[in-house]
C-alpha cells in the first residue's frame, strides 16, 4: 500500500536528489530515508530511483509516480485544510428545520449570534412540523430540527379531533393521522437539548364572560364552548386535555394560520389554545388572553427541543448551533 509519507519522501528525493539532503529537508535521518524508499519500492514493485555518481535521479516508474504524488499530495493538503477549517469554525455548514413559531422566534437571535461570531459557517433554514421535521432529520435532510411535544402525552401524540358533526369515514382518516403522529413522536434514537417550556394561552372574546378575570382559566369553565383548533398534533392534545378535564370540545373550525385563529375568535365563532411563541408573531386584535390550567391545576405547556442526531452532536458546528439556541431560549 502506497502512503502519502512514502510520496513526501519520494518528492523529496527528486527535489533535492539525494537522500542526505531529502533527511535534511524533512527534518530526520538519511537512514529513515532510505528506509522509506525501499519499502515505497517494495509496495509498487519496481525500482524508483537510479544511482548516478555522486547523486540519484528518478527512474521511468519514480518519474510517473511522482506526476500522481504531486496531485495526490496537494489534494491531502486541500483537505487537512479544509477538515481544520471546519474543527475550527471557520468553516461549516447548518441546515435547520424549525416548525413556524420557533422560527419566528428562536432562530433569528441564535442564528445572527452565530454569524456575529463565526462568519464562516453557513447556516440555512426550512420550515417542517413534526414528526415531518424529525423523518427529515433521521433521512439526511438536516443537522438539526427544532421540535415540540407535550409532556402530558410523553412518547405518543393523542389523535387529532374530528370536527363537529364529521363522518365516520373522517374519523378513520383522523385516526391514521394520529398513528402517523404517534410514529414520529419516538426520539430515543435523537440527542434532544430542551430549549423552553412554552405555555399555551388561552384566547376569548374580547367581551366573553371569563375575559376579565386576573387567574387563570380552569379548562373545565370552557366545556360548553365552541372552539378553534390548530394543526393535527395541537388539536390531538387539545383533546387530550379537555377529556382529562371531564368534556370532549365541540371543534366547529380547524386552521394551521394563526391569524386565522385569531380572526375567528375575535369575531365571537369560539375559543381556543394557541402556543405563547405563536401570539409573539400574531396581533391578538379583538381577543382576550388568558393563562390556561389543565386538570392536574398544573399550566398546560409544550416542550420545545432541538434534535441531532448522535453522531452529529459531535460536529463542531452543529454542537455550536445548539448552545446558540439554548441560549436565545434562556435569554427569552
Amino acid at each position: 500500500m502506497i502512503e502519502a509519507r512514502h510520496l513526501r519522501v519520494l518528492r523529496a528525493v527528486a527535489r533535492t536528489g539525494s537522500f542526505s539532503a531529502a533527511a535534511r529537508e524533512l527534518g530526520c535521518t538519511q537512514p529513515a530515508i532510505s528506509q522509506q524508499m525501499k519499502a515505497l519500492e517494495k509496495s509498487v514493485d519496481t525500482p524508483l530511483v537510479v544511482r548516478s555518481g555522486r547523486g540519484m535521479q528518478l527512474s521511468e516508474a519514480g518519474r510517473v509516480l511522482l506526476k500522481h504524488a504531486t496531485g495526490i499530495l496537494a489534494g491531502l493538503s486541500a483537505a487537512e485544510e479544509e477538515v481544520a477549517a471546519i474543527a475550527g469554525l471557520r468553516a461549516g455548514r447548518v441546515r435547520l428545520v424549525s416548525f413556524p413559531t420557533a422560527s419566528s422566534t428562536l432562530v433569528p437571535p441564535a442564528v445572527a449570534r452565530l454569524r456575529g461570531t463565526h462568519p464562516g459557517v453557513r447556516v440555512s433554514l426550512v420550515e417542517a412540523e413534526p414528526p415531518e421535521s424529525l423523518a427529515m432529520l433521521r433521512g439526511g435532510e438536516c443537522e438539526v430540527a427544532l421540535a415540540f411535544r407535550y409532556p402530558q402525552t410523553p412518547g405518543s401524540a393523542a389523535a387529532p379531533a374530528p370536527a363537529h358533526g364529521t363522518p365516520r369515514e373522517a374519523r378513520a382518516e383522523a385516526n391514521l393521522e394520529a398513528q402517523q403522529l404517534s410514529a414520529g413522536a419516538d426520539w430515543s434514537d435523537l440527542v434532544a437539548t430542551p430549549l423552553l417550556d412554552d405555555p399555551l394561552v388561552g384566547l376569548l372574546p374580547a367581551g366573553h364572560r371569563l375575559a376579565g378575570r386576573g387567574g387563570p382559566v380552569e379548562l373545565a369553565e370552557l366545556a360548553e364552548e365552541q372552539w378553534i383548533a390548530g394543526c393535527p398534533q395541537c388539536r390531538g392534545h387539545l383533546v387530550e386535555l379537555c377529556t382529562g378535564a371531564g368534556f370532549e370540545p365541540r371543534i366547529d373550525f380547524a386552521t394551521d394560520d394563526y391569524p386565522a385563529v385569531v380572526g375567528l375568535v375575535a369575531a365571537g365563532l369560539g375559543v381556543a389554545v394557541l402556543p405563547g411563541l405563536a401570539l409573539e408573531s400574531v396581533r391578538p386584535d379583538g381577543v382576550a388572553t388568558v393563562a390556561v390550567h389543565a386538570a392536574s391545576g398544573a399550566p398546560a405547556v409544550r416542550q420545545v427541543v432541538a434534535l441531532t442526531l448522535p453522531d452529529l452532536a459531535e460536529v463542531p458546528a452543529v454542537a455550536l448551533m445548539l448552545e446558540r439556541l439554548s441560549g436565545a431560549a434562556a435569554g427569552r
